[in-house]
């Protein structure tokens, strides 16, 4: 069985606000609930006009007092962007506030531009301090090691559950090494996609936290009563990736009926490359795109990310990929 889960960016989308914004994830999450997903994840990004998720631990926190069973999580945490000391304090306690509900994804990119990575205030030496910095992240959430002199309080035995996040060889090699979940962000970044999983999966070394591989594949769902409505529930997205390409980022952009009226066929294909690993259209499309890549990746859950202007027709849309999801997990509970 292939279990199912959201990310979410918690979109600023044209014409609202970014209280809009978070009101819309709850709603989602509390719809993602219902209808059966494992976890809801949200990623951190700074100085982006069309993302509310920037103080994720916050969000996060927001998120699971409003539901009650879902797992809530980051999708991730830049962890260059913070002390690992912080991060186990703010997860600890989340996860002193909800227990086993939790989920910490950790990434390595600062999620932002130079300019906002200075303005966080971190030591922006060129050393790569990521796998350091996970390990000591660990021992923070792990049991209290004799004469440990600085622990997370709260934080210390929680054991929160920590997964590396990537887009490039580097974090499938690093999970890999470390005995733990890798999600790959093919979402919008596929290019290293098969390679990458193959790396994680031949290099894997089980660990107290995980005997054997656990690969979660990003994928874009657009789900809509007909392809013809889910091709352009899309264009928002695919004008969202050409004016952040561009060096002009803004809230997410209502769709339009033809992306080659508004923006240069070249442009549109690069970010129909970025934007491949997506299932596009009418239910029975959708489970179809959702059969051909488990078939092709066999992960053992799909992350659906979802970036879609209008509430309604996003709620919609991951019910039909729920629904896809329940429908090809029955076939092969059948088959076997």
């Amino acid at each position: 069985m292939t279990r199912f889960s959201v990310l979410d960016l918690s979109p600023i989308v044209e014409g609202s606000t970014a209280a809009d914004s978070l009101a819309s994830t709850l709603k989602l999450a509390q719809h993602a609930e219902e209808l059966g997903f494992t976890r809801f994840w949200l990623a951190e990004h700074h100085n982006m006009p069309g993302i509310a998720s920037a103080a994720t631990s916050v969000v996060i926190g927001h998120v699971l007092g409003g539901t009650k069973t879902i797992r809530v999580g980051s999708g991730g945490v830049m962890l260059p962007n913070h002390a690992p000391l912080v991060i186990a304090e703010q997860f600890g306690t989340l996860a002193t506030l909800h227990p086993d509900r939790v989920d910490l994804g950790l990434g390595r990119a600062p999620g932002t531009d130079g300019k906002t990575a200075w303005a966080l205030r971190r030591n922006m030496n060129q050393s790569d301090e990521f796998p350091r910095d996970v390990v000591e992240l660990m021992g923070y959430l792990g049991d209290k090691a004799p004469g440990q002199p600085i622990m997370a309080v709260p934080g210390v035995g929680t054991k929160v559950p920590v997964y590396i996040l990537g887009s490039s060889l580097y974090g499938a090699e690093l999970a890999a090494q470390l005995g733990l979940p890798y999600a790959f962000a093919s979402h919008f970044a596929p290019a290293a996609l098969d390679q990458a999983v193959a790396i994680y999966r031949d290099h894997f070394k089980p660990s107290a936290m995980l005997d054997k591989p656990y690969f979660i594949l990003a994928a874009n769902v657009f789900g809509a009563e007909d392809d013809e409505t889910g091709a352009f529930l899309k264009t928002s997205m695919q004008l969202a990736f050409v004016r952040l390409r561009t060096g002009q980022p803004g809230p997410l952009p209502r769709p339009v009926r033809d992306i080659n009226e508004h923006v240069d066929p070249a442009m549109v294909r690069m970010v129909d490359q970025a934007l491949s690993v997506s299932v596009t259209g009418a239910p029975e499309t959708v489970e179809k795109g959702i059969s051909d890549l488990i078939n092709r990746y066999a992960p053992d859950e799909i992350m659906f990310n979802g970036q879609i202007h209008d509430q309604q027709a996003r709620l919609r849309s991951f019910e039909i990929a729920a629904k896809a999801m329940q429908s090809l997990n029955a076939r092969q509970q059948a088959a076997e």
